[in-house]
């Protein structure tokens, strides 16, 4: 059984989101917080797996309670907000969260995004990775980071992982089974003090690994 924590300082929201949350087989909620402050102590109490974090909250907003949520447990974080604005974005993914949703996903997909993060996956809806992707673009180019202790195949694989590539897409890519993919990532992770997949699409970029291609403006229709 996958438990979540909801926090929202709309109590209308948390209501539909328990609704939502409980009726779903193998998902239960375990508890409700109105703000950060309230969020980061149900989560030590309750030891929830996922912890849905509204961003804008009173007292604490929910980047700060993600990063010391992120901080001090292995609990999972899926942030929703109705803004996809880039600083929530990177700050939130930079906070820890494994995951970002828009409050107007669909339920289903919303649950199903629950068991992706509570697995150790990362999720992004594409709209927020392009938006990630153009805040890196318009970073000036900087000196490539050193990578310490990640051996050249590693970095292969970090690389196709921040190109967005899935496991098997990476095996196929390199020749190489889907074990041995998995084992790379898991050395990527450990290395890297990453949380999860989301973990290593910033290195790559922050290292200067990859670099974004720019954003081409639309021609003008003649």
């Amino acid at each position: 059984m996958t438990r979540v924590l909801i926090a929202d300082d709309q109590a209308l929201l948390r209501g539909s989101f328990r609704v939502l949350v409980d009726s779903a087989p193998g998902l239960e909620v375990v508890g409700e917080a109105s703000d950060g402050v309230e969020a980061v102590a149900l989560t030590r109490r309750e030891h929830p797996d996922v912890v849905l974090m509204d961003v804008r909250m009173p007292e604490m907003d929910g980047i700060e309670a993600t990063r010391r949520i992120c901080a001090e447990t292995p609990v999972k974080v899926l942030m929703l907000t109705t803004f996809d604005l880039d600083e929530y974005v990177y700050a939130a993914l930079r906070a820890g969260a494994s995951g970002f949703l828009l409050k107007d996903t669909r339920p289903p997909d919303l649950l199903a995004a629950i068991e992706v993060v509570a697995q150790g996956d990362a999720l992004l809806a594409p709209s927020v990775t392009r938006r990630l992707v153009a805040e890196f673009a318009r970073l000036p180019p900087g000196p490539v980071t050193r990578l310490a202790g990640v051996t050249a195949r590693e970095q292969e694989v970090l690389t196709l992982i921040a190109r967005g590539l899935s496991n098997d897409e990476i095996a196929t890519r390199l020749h190489v089974g889907i074990a041995t993919v998995k084992t790379h990532i898991g050395r990527l992770l450990h290395k890297l003090a990453a949380r999860d997949r989301a973990q290593l699409v910033i290195a790559a970029y922050e290292s200067g690994l990859i670099r974004p291609a720019p954003t081409l403006p639309t021609p003008h229709a003649k």
